[in-house]
């Protein structure tokens, strides 16, 4: 998917950002546009998932969460949303009543307001149930702006939960294991935990591991910031029910999806307290400090595995579970 879109669709646009904000080129959670001292930062996501409702959450808690997320990760509040619905012919009336009261309950968690939006209908057989796409806006203050670019040399890299949650959830549901009840996602908005980080130390870089994971976040960040990520595997926090569903379906929880969970560079110097903070929130409660950043090998991200040796964590080929997210 990144290669696609970075060849067929950035490539074929012009103009990519606005007044020397972040755009398309810096391919990061969302955009920003500078205006009076402040930095308005825009983000844009479709939601598909299968099923649509499910342990912890359903497509409408997803979907405003994602967008807040994806604001939170780049430092923005969230002060509003827009969304578009487009449903199959025959969606039933109260499960739509009861995915916009989700919608609204998420967005009401932040203070945000849902400010405008379009509703369609696909024919029968058209479309699988629901679509949902939605777009935050939020604001961070000029020269505040957290891209995945940013980090440095001795940054601590925080996981702020156990991961791998939620895509078990989808996975056991479609296969119909009976374990899948006792798993719930872990769908939540991360504008909390954000503020309180934000607010506890310097957050160079931060990413919540949706499409790809931990592995593909970490993978991500790498990339852009030139450097390496060297993570250790006896840290990573992940539930043992999630490490018993990822052997019996052949998955790797550090690939499955997250969505109430950060992938976080912050400052050596300021890590422990950061850390501190983060456990202090509802959603950072289980928070980890599960590597570091070093200059070598830019672009790699290596584990330490628990037996003693290391090996390199490739970006995901594909995505294990589509239709997740």
């Amino acid at each position: 998917m990144n290669d696609l879109i970075r060849s067929v669709i950035i490539k074929n646009i012009a103009k990519k950002k606005v007044s020397g904000g972040a755009g398309l080129e810096e391919f990061d959670d969302g955009a920003s546009i500078p205006m009076n001292g402040i930095e308005v930062v825009v983000s844009s996501d479709a939601h598909t998932v299968e099923p649509i409702f499910f342990p912890g959450g359903d497509i409408g808690k997803l979907a405003i969460c994602g967008a807040i997320n994806d604001l939170a990760m780049m430092g923005a509040r969230p002060l509003a949303l827009t969304d578009t619905i487009v449903v199959e012919e025959g969606f039933l009336i109260e499960d739509l009543r009861k995915v916009v009261k989700s919608m609204s309950h998420a967005a009401e968690s932040v203070d945000a307001a849902i400010i405008h939006g379009d509703f369609k209908v696909m024919p029968k057989a058209k479309l699988d149930k629901m679509v949902i796409t939605a777009t935050g806006i939020g604001c961070v203050e000029r020269g505040k702006l957290i891209l995945d670019s940013g980090l440095r040399v001795e940054d601590r890299i925080i996981v702020t939960g156990p991961i791998g949650d939620h895509g078990t959830v989808i996975a056991s549901l479609r296969s119909g294991a009976e374990f899948s009840t006792t798993i719930q996602s872990d769908t939540a908005q991360l504008w909390a935990l954000m503020r309180e980080a934000m607010a506890a130390g310097v957050i160079t870089a931060a990413k919540d591991p949706t499409r790809g994971g931990v592995s593909m976040a970490l993978n991500e960040m790498a990339e852009r910031s030139g450097k390496s990520i060297w993570i250790r595997e006896e840290d990573m926090p992940i539930r043992e029910e999630v490490r018993g569903a990822c052997e019996m379906l052949g998955l790797d929880p550090l690939e499955l999806t997250c969505e109430g969970r950060a992938v976080l560079g912050v400052s050596k110097e300021s890590a422990d307290q950061v850390l501190e903070a983060i456990r202090k929130t509802e959603e950072g409660s289980d928070a980890r400090i599960v590597g570091y950043v070093v200059e070598d090998r830019p672009g790699y991200v290596i584990m330490e595995t628990s037996v003693g040796g290391k090996r390199v964590i490739n970006p995901p080929l594909g995505e294990p579970t589509p239709r997740i997210c």
